[in-house]
């Protein structure tokens, strides 16, 4: 800011806001309380005062004049519950700013004229009735699918019960396959869909019943498209039972999913799906687990060939947000609607979701699921969007043939593909794609370099630093081939490299081409088909198969002229 690069305002985020004092210190006041409510209510957050947010150099900073005490007694005479935080001075370049850390609040926040406000990315925004509804349940950890629905056990509808009994035999687990056999009320009871006696909570009403009063008359929506922006070719809407719409749903997404099969060196052969269904399962498992059933609004998919949007309605969860959501842990919107899903095998363990539809997706050849929440303007959702299309199967086959460790890594597999972007990374760089701190995302480069893998190395010039920059080894880029967009190569620098090597030595094979462009055999073997086929080259060796296969000049070999 003080060197006049950027501004404050460029710097704002959830957790950060920059503001300056007004005409006086009640005013003042007043306005760092609705800030203070706006950063309790969300993740915790620092307001500096004394700096203005839209300029830059010297000029953005104004000394703060009130006092710290003053400001804090202020804050905590202004909100309601009455909240205390912690006011710091702070000298920067000959200015007193102060600070006011605000923690995440354990209760919902106001001021004392009833304003209750959120932070939203780098706004403060009022929240909705139902907002605040659903922030004082989870702050009070109050489970609405566990409450009374009204409806008895006798209502579940049968062909719940019986998609139910064939989910616990198909999980494997010695004790679910067991209850599969149970009666209702004992199998209701086990998964906790109940209130006592013949009582279903909501969580067993949404999930077994029919027109279930606790959720939207349509739970889930579906469309699909042959093209992102044409007509719906497609449609199909579920009401509840849940347990049947959710496996009605991917059955949808799975019978408009082109296969590709791939082979890899080991002898297997992989189908790619358009959307691996692994990474398809997970995103609408978490939007009908974790969108506020009580808006009474769908989840929607929007499915075509090349995007697949899964929108549910309500943000992420308090302190869940998208740029944690790999490593904040998973934490449920509703316990006990999460836990018979988890029973069921309908979603993974806690914490396990999300990385697995990461994971999924870089696995078969494809981006990284973006996460979006929106706010303002109407309802807050949630969407998840993975893209589809053809896989790049030189990813999809370089990571099938990685070693288990590897192979089954988020982390590993996010710097792989961040990696086929861009030549070398730093721990800075790659810290908020795996979205942990620097010193552990060091810690997991430098396993890439030393595991079993070998994936990566330093580069020459950095390696002696504490965060050097890492790189692909050249195993790797051969494996990878074209998916590396920075080692593609230019037809005519080709061409002049073999003509160099071969006026040099007089010959050139497979091996020697391997060597100088980093490619693998294949990607070598390709290289001698098209300069053979142009004549530059010819084969030389009486060997037509093998290492031991040479070529030399051919008909039409640039030969160098000579200077006069």
């Amino acid at each position: 800011m003080h060197s006049g690069r950027r501004s404050a305002a460029s710097l704002e985020d959830e957790t950060l806001d920059f503001t300056t004092e007004k005409s006086n210190d009640k005013e003042t006041a007043q306005d760092l309380a609705e800030a203070a409510v706006c950063f309790a209510n969300a993740s915790g957050g620092t307001i500096v005062v004394g700096v203005r947010d839209r300029t830059t150099g010297p000029e953005a900073f104004i000394d703060a004049t009130i006092s710290r005490d003053l400001l804090r007694s202020k804050i905590h005479e202004l909100t309601e519950p009455a909240m205390v935080v912690d006011v710091q001075d702070v000298s920067l370049h000959g200015h007193r700013l102060l600070a006011v850390v605000v923690p995440a609040g354990l209760d919902v926040y106001a001021t004392r004229k009833g304003l209750v406000l959120r932070r939203w990315n780098d706004q403060c925004l009022p929240l909705s009735p139902t907002g605040v509804s659903r922030l004082d349940d989870e702050r009070r950890g109050t489970d609405w699918s566990a409450g009374r629905s009204g409806r008895s056990t006798t209502e579940v509808d049968p062909d719940a019960m019986h998609r139910v009994r064939q989910l616990l035999r198909q999980t494997g687990d010695e004790t679910r396959v067991r209850l599969a056999s149970a009666s209702d009320q004992d199998l209701i009871t086990a998964l906790r869909l109940d209130v006592g006696g013949n009582e279903l909570n909501r969580a067993g009403e949404v999930l077994l019943c029919r027109n279930a009063v606790a959720a939207a008359a349509d739970v889930l929506v579906y469309q699909y498209r042959a093209t992102p922006g044409g007509e719906a070719t497609a449609s199909r809407r579920w009401g509840t039972p849940l347990v049947t719409a959710f496996a009605e749903a991917l059955d949808a997404v799975s019978a408009r999913s082109e296969i590709t099969p791939l082979n890899t060196v080991r002898g297997q052969v992989l189908q790619i799906a358009d959307f691996p269904l692994a990474a398809v399962r997970e995103a609408v498992a978490n939007a009908l687990l974790h969108g506020d059933h009580r808006e009474r609004r769908p989840v929607h998919i929007e499915h075509s060939p090349s995007t697949l949007h899964v929108r549910s309605p309500g943000p992420l969860v308090t302190g869940i947000t998208p740029a944690n959501i790999l490593t904040a842990g998973s934490k449920a919107r509703f316990p006990a609607l999460a836990g018979s899903f988890r029973q069921l095998g309908l979603a993974e363990e806690l914490g396990q979701g999300v990385d697995r539809m990461y994971r999924e997706m870089v696995r078969s050849g494809r981006q990284a699921p973006e996460v979006l929440v929106a706010s303002g303007g109407g309802e807050p959702e949630t969407t998840v969007v993975l893209r589809g299309g053809p896989p790049n199967v030189r990813i999809a086959r370089f990571v099938a043939e990685l070693p288990d460790a590897e192979r089954n890594d988020t982390d590993a597999l996010l710097i792989l593909l961040m990696l086929c972007e861009k030549r070398s990374v730093t721990a800075k760089d790659v810290a908020p794609v795996v979205q942990r701190d620097v010193a552990a995302t060091e810690d997991i480069l430098r396993r890439l370099v030393h595991g079993p893998a070998g994936l990566l190395e330093a580069t020459a010039g950095t390696h002696a630093r504490r965060n050097p920059n890492y790189r692909l080894r050249g195993q790797a880029l051969a494996a990878l081939g074209p998916a590396v967009t920075y080692h593609r190569r230019n037809p005519s620098d080709t061409d002049t490299k073999v003509v160099d090597h071969v006026q040099e030595y007089e010959s050139i094979n497979n091996a020697t081409i391997q060597r100088i462009f980093d490619v693998d055999v294949y990607q070598a073997r390709d290289i001698l088909r098209d300069l053979v086929g142009r004549e530059i080259l010819t084969r030389t060796s009486t060997q037509t198969r093998g290492r031991a296969v040479k070529y030399g000049r051919g008909a039409r070999f640039p030969e160098k002229r000579r200077r006069r």
